[in-house]
């Protein structure tokens, strides 16, 4: 199976994550320690990630999924016509 990365897609949710550790004054490494993920590659958008993933960074900030993605644009990022 062919894996799937849509660039633009993972730019805004690696963003969005490098927003929320900022926002807690944390560095990548005080988080990797917290948590034991590696968030460098993932705050660069070079880490197509899971969602379990996700997922967890989400729990560690206390934040649902549905709640992380809900302003970001899906529409924007398909490749379907609508």
């Amino acid at each position: 199976m062919k894996q799937r990365i849509n660039e633009e897609l993972l730019k805004e949710i690696a963003l969005r994550i490098k927003g929320l550790r900022e926002g807690k004054k944390l560095s990548q490494a005080e988080f990797l320690i917290e948590t034991d993920i590696n968030i460098a590659r993932i705050e660069v958008a070079k880490n197509n990630m899971t969602i379990s993933t996700l997922k967890a960074i989400c729990d560690y900030f206390k934040i649902s999924l549905s709640d992380f993605l809900k302003d970001i644009p899906i529409s924007e990022f398909s490749n379907e016509q609508v």
